[in-house]
């Protein structure tokens, strides 16, 4: 979808005038591009959240020649999609993440609640020297081959 189209739907959908659409667009990318552009972080609910992000500069190699060439430090934007925007991308996946916390509820009766042990504390870790490293295993020669099974026969047979 480009911006031509971007805008017919908004057209369609909002019940507007071409004119009116067009000028809806552009306020909303103008918005965004501004307040990315002072700094700030656009986070849209359930589409996703626009970050500036900043590139240091760094020195790269011309694939044709080889040579180094510096590469000057620049700025771009980051864009990280919401959970319901992915969830639409991939409904499966969703179904199946949300499958199992139903499951989970609907076993956990408050009958068997109370018969079941409860949850264990995880014991602090303690700091402890770094683990030595084990010995190098000692190789052991190749396995024999197993004679045919042809061969096996003839030889057992008397002459």
């Amino acid at each position: 979808m480009n911006k031509a189209e971007l805008i017919e739907k908004v057209r369609e959908v909002a019940g507007l005038s071409r004119s009116q659409a067009e000028s809806a667009v552009d306020e909303t990318l103008g918005s965004v591009v501004s307040a990315i552009k002072a700094g700030d972080r656009v986070s849209l609910f359930g589409f996703g959240t626009f970050n500036a992000s900043a590139r240091a500069a760094r020195t790269g190699r011309n694939p044709r020649t080889g040579e180094a060439v510096k590469i000057p430090a620049s700025k771009g934007v980051r864009f990280s999609p919401a959970a319901a925007f992915k969830a639409a991308l991939n409904p499966k996946a969703a179904a199946k993440k949300a499958a199992p916390a139903k499951k989970a509820s609907k076993s956990a009766s408050p009958a068997k609640a109370s018969k079941t042990a409860p949850a264990k504390k995880a014991a602090p870790a303690k700091q402890s020297a770094p683990a030595k490293k084990a010995a190098p295993a000692k190789k052991s020669a190749p396995a024999k081959k197993a004679a045919p099974a042809k061969k096996a026969a003839k030889s057992t047979k008397k002459r």
